[in-house]
């Protein structure tokens, strides 16, 4: 790693490494000068190194070890630092594009395994059956068992229409759990609309690319086109890991006032600290046409729902944290995913590059949800007897995750299935179709929008919410 490394500035809020890995953009200053290198730790490490050269059982690359001494430096840190070799670098750059090769699953790692995070909607993975919190024990023969995540990465990229196994270890489960999948062309469709019912719009974001501020916008101004002026609008953050800054900033704006705040960083570097407004150039990219701009105004004031759960990361955390503060939404859902960490993209030689944890980022009123996530409004679970994946994966689950420097890490409120009939309907249970006539959050959310009560999941133990007694009968009450 010799010479300056030029950072180009590409500014990560995606949720995890993974076959699907999100960037963004953004202006940066010069690094402040470098420390002195560690002359003795420096020496240890060459003198490993000429170790391993002299008295391995076979010869080994100088530069397989520079290689993977690198990716374990970064590996240590946490779960979202990670070194990209060029192969990953391009998929990087790539996968924001809404396009690529795959299973469409996002991956993180766990005590040495590869662990799902969420499968992605309508993709092989999904299809599937694999769910959030799925260890993948085996990629075709080969354990994943200490098996870098890239290199697990890999070996889940392939060509399009050709076969993979998984061999998965699920929570609740005796036996493996053996899948065959088909690879494919992943082509995420960020954005999708409906009218529900005369006077109510559902947009659902899927994922933060690079033309979703677009989309939303298109879908938007055809959901007014249908009806005219809106009663109500429900947001679907759910199971939306993330993306693009810039994204996050624009569909804020479409809902809050101009120049208002929507988020801000803070790291130890001057270009880490920085606030994010609702103005153009903080969410326009390569345009000089303000897309936002041409949303009817109705849009700044209609009454609005957001909707999220443990898959609601990075970026859709940014919004829902956003329209929170601001009070321009009501929340509903269950916790969300808590990555409150900003990864920046430092080119290497050789088409290589590093993806560094430099910042953290806050809400408007100066939350952190780094390993805490948005709190939900409204506590709903998926289903009336609880939720249907009741294992989900969150950033405080990960090893060394970065701390939150403001609050406490608590556990999300987790509410129990009403009896034990109850909790075995939810075992056989498929998963939920956002937006579709059996969405129970979805129905709750309009319940809110249309100003009758909405049905509060109860919690596993009251201790943990003192006031849910009370916060139960006082939405009863509306």
């Amino acid at each position: 790693m010799q010479g300056k490394m030029k950072q180009i500035g590409l500014l990560s809020v995606g949720a995890v490494a993974g076959v699907l890995i999100s960037i963004g953009l953004s202006a940066v200053a010069q690094r402040e000068a470098r420390p002195p290198l560690p002359l003795e730790e420096l020496r240890q490490f060459s003198d490993v190194f000429g170790a391993i050269k002299s008295n391995y059982v076979e010869p080994v690359e100088d530069k397989k070890l520079i290689t993977e001494a690198i990716s374990g430096m970064l590996a240590g840190l946490d779960p979202h630092s990670q070194y990209l070799d060029a192969e990953a670098f391009k998929e990087l750059q790539v996968g924001t594009q809404g396009e690529f090769g795959g299973l469409g699953i996002e991956v993180g790692t766990e005590d040495g395994f590869i662990k799902v995070v969420s499968p992605i909607e309508d993709t092989p993975a999904s299809k599937a059956g694999i769910k959030s919190g799925d260890l993948i024990i085996k990629i075709d023969e080969k354990p994943t068992k200490g098996l870098p995540l890239n290199e697990a990465v890999k070996l889940m990229r392939g060509k399009p229409k050709t076969p993979i196994t998984l061999t998965l270890a699920r929570k609740g489960e005796s036996r493996p759990i053996v899948v065959q999948l088909v690879r494919d062309v992943i082509r995420v469709q960020s954005v999708k609309s409906k009218m529900l019912e005369p006077g109510y719009g559902y947009v659902r974001l899927t994922q933060f690319q690079e033309h979703t501020v677009e989309n939303m916008v298109k879908a938007i101004e055809g959901l007014y086109k249908q009806q005219g002026p809106l009663k109500g609008m429900v947001l679907d953050l759910r199971n939306d890991p993330g993306g693009l800054l810039h994204g996050a900033i624009g569909v804020s704006a479409a809902f809050l006032p101009a120049r208002t705040l929507v988020t801000s960083t803070d790291g130890r570097n001057e270009d880490a600290k920085r606030k994010y407004l609702a103005v153009p150039e903080d969410y326009l990219r390569g345009s000089r046409d303000d897309i936002v701009a041409r949303l009817p105004a109705g849009v700044k004031s209609v009454p609005l729902v957001v909707l999220v759960n443990g898959g609601s990361a990075s970026a859709s955390e940014i919004v829902a944290g956003a329209l929170q503060d601001h009070k321009r939404a009501a929340v509903i859902g269950t916790q969300t995913f808590g990555k409150g960490s900003v990864q920046s993209i430092l080119p290497l030689t050789n088409n290589t590059a590093i993806k560094l944890t430099t910042a953290r980022y806050y809400t408007p009123n100066g939350r952190s949800i780094q390993a805490k996530g948005i709190s939900p409004d409204f506590l709903v679970e998926e289903t009336p007897e609880g939720d249907v994946n009741q294992f989900r994966l969150r950033e405080a689950d990960l090893t060394r995750h970065l701390s939150n420097n403001k609050e406490s890490e608590e556990k999300p409120t987790v509410p129990k299935p009403s009896d034990a009939a109850a909790e075995a309907r939810l075992k056989d249970r498929k998963p939920i179709e956002f937006g579709s006539a059996d969405d129970h959050q979805l129905a709750q959310a309009m319940n809110h929008l249309k100003g009758r009560p909405v049905l509060i999941a109860k919690p596993r133990d009251d201790a943990a919410r003192p006031d849910a007694d009370k916060a139960e009968k006082s939405e009863k009450a509306k």
